[in-house]
């Protein structure tokens, strides 16, 4: 079947560059994308939800809310066809008097479509590879609130669509020597972030349904919490594992990330040395807790300091009302950000502490290790 260039965008052959660049089509079913169009389904109060792809002839359904055992339409009367040529929401909320659609099969057919309401799956570089859309078979009003909330799950939607091609990625380029251990371990880190970004979202999505300010900022709090762990962990994959980095560049930048979700200020100070990709992981994830730890049970800024002189040393002090008389982080601490800290310190060959904010009030928490 020709499809009309009226609906086929003017970079369609980059476009499809695109689509076959993250190897999606056809690719079984997933569990983490008809979670996404069952929220978007429940959020709408609809009966359909679906991730398309818009493929060369075709619009295949990565995730089909239901629409029980159709997996893929025409171009031709698909409305995702359409959806994909502008970046913006397209919405109809009566499709029987919309210019847009009047003639479209799944109006004026059996199926009978009325509402639709679609955001295009758009690339980091500028592609629309299909939609997430909910369907409908009344007319009904939309909000731009739920307009918002339809964007962040197709925002959640490309996020995973990224960590399964960044998974592809390392697979390709593992050699003889790569471990099927570090293989593994590749890939739990794409599917802690995926999880991750998936339960902010629903947490987001239920602060706004939630009965009540205090429910609603409870609910926000927890949701801007897992959100920070999300993102600092974009810090913490590097494929090379030969490669080193400037510490303060890459402290800097994730204490960025923490400062603007926590609220606090976050500074950080110290030597610019070089610290090798095999210890970004552990420590990023110590930095993370740490910071989380002084933001919660500190007041005013937050202070990090590397040093790299004999041994690595990383220190992260609050301005709160300091420690007990001998606490020990790794024996005394309920929470689990300090037994974590501990066990990666260890990993790293080195030392957890805690003692005194040397500055004044406070406590401070240092990890050594070998340089």
């Amino acid at each position: 079947m020709s499809v009309p260039a009226t609906i086929v965008p003017m970079n369609e052959p980059q476009r499809m560059a695109a689509v076959k660049r993250y190897e999606i089509l056809d690719t079984p079913a997933d569990g983490a994308f008809d979670r996404v169009t069952a929220i978007a389904a429940r959020r709408f109060g609809v009966p359909i939800s679906i991730i398309s792809i818009v493929d060369h002839d075709r619009i295949w359904f990565k995730s089909h809310h239901g629409l029980e055992g159709v997996r893929q339409i025409d171009r031709l009367p698909g409305l995702c066809a359409s959806a994909i040529l502008r970046p913006d929401a397209h919405i109809l909320t009566d499709a029987t008097k919309d210019v847009r659609s009047l003639a479209n099969p799944l109006v004026a057919g059996d199926f009978g479509l009325r509402f639709y309401a679609g955001v295009p799956l758009q690339t980091s570089d500028g592609f629309n590879l299909g939609t997430l859309c909910v369907i409908d078979k009344e007319p009904r009003p939309i909000t731009e609130d739920q307009i918002e909330d339809l964007k962040d799950l197709a925002s959640l939607v490309m996020d995973q669509l990224e960590f399964r091609l960044s998974a592809l990625r390392a697979l390709a380029k593992a050699d003889k020597s790569l471990t099927q251990a570090n293989l593994l371990a590749r890939e739990i880190d794409h599917r802690v972030m995926n999880s991750l970004q998936f339960v902010t979202s629903m947490l987001r999505l239920q602060g706004k349904k939630a009965s009540g300010a205090e429910a609603a900022a409870e609910i926000e709090a927890a949701a801007n919490r897992v959100a920070a762990v999300a993102r600092v962990h974009r810090h913490f994959h590097i494929e090379d594992d030969t490669a080193t980095v400037p510490a303060l560049t890459y402290l800097r930048r994730l204490c960025e990330d923490l400062s603007g979700i926590l609220g606090v200020t976050v500074e950080v100070d110290g030597e610019n040395g070089l610290l090798p990709t095999t210890s970004i992981q552990p420590v990023g994830l110590i930095v993370n807790e740490l910071v989380i730890n002084a933001a919660k049970h500190g007041a005013g800024k937050v202070n990090v300091v590397y040093r790299c002189n004999g041994a690595r040393k990383i220190t992260v002090c609050d301005e709160g009302s300091g420690l007990p008389p001998g606490f020990d982080p790794a024996t005394n601490a309920n929470g689990l950000g300090m037994k974590i800290a501990d066990v990666l310190a260890k990993q790293l060959g080195g030392s957890f502490e805690a003692g005194s904010n040397p500055a004044g009030k406070g406590a401070c928490f240092t990890v050594t290790f070998p340089c």
